[in-house]
């Protein structure tokens, strides 16, 4: 690799000289799919591209096929401004890559990347970042299976929110896994326990355009490598039990033009400029039919239930932790909306490109929003087109029928994403959970 190449590809710490660099593209799960290769190919590559099989947008979140075909190696390119260093080598370094089109249009995140190109073309630049919470559990691949997902044990087991003795008692590993993060070119802006064993949350720093999203994926696939490592297991899942509280992956967006914060007018109601509350117009109107974007699995749907801490309808408030969509405005420059709808199981470019997609929908409409809520989202039995879908299955169908997410993101897009959703409703469908052997059994 020349020097020219290096200075062009290396990025947010990534070495100019790499031995060897991982390239990887996100299925449509989003999970981070890789090859390693020597620093000489990458170079070779990042100019020619290579190839990827397409079947990563066919198959389930258990790697079962679910249509037949050749399954052919297509066409990728990679992204240099996702170049980083790979955390767990070295002189290693990481490159993200992804199908171009027209197959490409099936992938969230050049959805993703669509949707800030809108922005840039009404002269917005788009902030964001993702904050998850997540479980360690003292377990590995082989205790899993071992005892069938079934009375697994959790690190940390004493733990409690804000926990000063579970940071003191494993602070060596927290900091290992905090270092680990910044090498990956990932800053967390706070890290902390919350409410259960082995519970953690972990907002990440703010950044400008897709690295928000390239963040959160590797985020969630690297957290997992971490622990593994250490012979822990870190879950993602929007509900890990009826016992335990769910898991959020709230996402923070803003929106800004010519460098200063296109939300932000002190003059106005709860100081929201009008790009602001068009924006809030569109999330709210859209967020109920395109609700399978941001909660794809069919776990999402046993938190978005009463009394779980999740919103279950559209509803929007100013510093109301209780509403889908949450105004921050204790500070002009860092006014933003948090759409506090995905779980820690979501695609993190599927919500980002969701989220961006109906917000300048909105902008670009001049969607009005209802009244925001002051009180208790929770206490409101919503009704009619506010309410949101509540199965994976009636998700799927409301985004089959939203012209406006064909609109925004194209036919090829939303049929394959509403494919694979009912993939997965099929196999749940087909299962016999313990849940029903303990009910059923004996009665019926």
């Amino acid at each position: 690799m020349s020097k020219t190449e290096e200075q062009t590809t290396a990025g947010q710490g990534a070495p100019t000289d790499p031995d060897n660099v991982h390239i990887g593209i996100f299925d449509a799960n989003g999970v981070f799919r890789h090859k390693k290769v020597s620093g000489a190919k990458a170079a070779k590559l990042a100019k020619t591209g290579g190839p990827f099989c397409d079947i990563l947008y066919s198959w389930d979140t258990n790697e079962v096929p679910q249509e037949t075909g050749a399954f052919i190696d297509r066409p990728t390119v990679i992204d240099p401004a996702s170049m980083r260093a790979y955390p767990f080598a070295e002189n290693d370094a990481l490159a993200i890559s992804d199908f171009v089109q027209p197959f490409g249009a099936k992938s969230a995140r050049n959805q993703a990347q669509a949707m800030v190109e809108r922005a840039a073309k009404a002269g917005f630049t788009v902030h964001a970042a993702f904050e998850f919470e997540f479980t360690v559990m003292d377990e590995t691949p082989r205790t899993l299976r071992q005892k069938g997902f079934r009375g697994l044990d959790h690190f940390a087991e004493g733990n409690r929110t804000y926990s000063l003795q579970t940071e003191a008692l494993h602070h060596d590993l927290l900091a290992d896994f905090e270092a680990m993060m910044t090498r990956l070119g990932i800053t967390l802006d706070a890290m902390h326990t919350e409410l259960g064993p082995g519970f953690f949350e972990a907002p990440l720093m703010h950044a400008e355009g897709l690295k928000a999203a390239d963040d959160a994926a590797l985020f969630k696939n690297f957290a997992k490598a971490f622990f593994l490592r250490e012979g822990l297991t870190a879950a993602f899942m929007a509900k890990l039990s009826p016992d335990l509280p769910g898991q959020s992956g709230h996402l923070h967006m803003s929106l800004r033009k010519d460098g200063a914060p296109a939300f932000a007018d002190t003059t106005a109601e709860h100081g929201l400029s009008e790009n602001a509350r068009y924006f809030i117009g569109g999330v709210v109107t859209l967020m109920p039919e395109m609700l399978a974007l941001c909660s794809h699995t069919v776990n999402a749907y046993k938190r978005m239930v009463p009394g779980a801490w999740a919103p279950t309808w559209a509803s929007w408030g100013v510093q109301n932790r209780t509403a889908a969509l949450r105004v921050i405005n204790d500070d002009p420059a860092a006014t933003r909306i948090e759409f506090r709808v995905p779980a820690a199981d979501t695609n993190p470019f599927a919500a980002y490109a969701m989220c961006l997609g109906a917000g300048m929908y909105g902008i670009e409409n001049c969607i009005v929003p209802p009244a925001p809520e002051a009180g208790d989202c929770y206490a409101v039995d919503a009704a009619g087109a506010l309410k949101f879908p509540r199965t994976l299955a009636d998700a799927a169908d409301r985004l089959e029928a939203s012209q406006a997410a064909r609109e925004i993101f194209g036919d090829d897009f939303v049929d394959t994403f509403v494919k694979l959703r009912r993939y997965e409703v099929a196999a749940h469908n087909a299962q016999v959970g313990a849940w029903e052997l303990e009910r059923y059994l004996e009665v019926v």
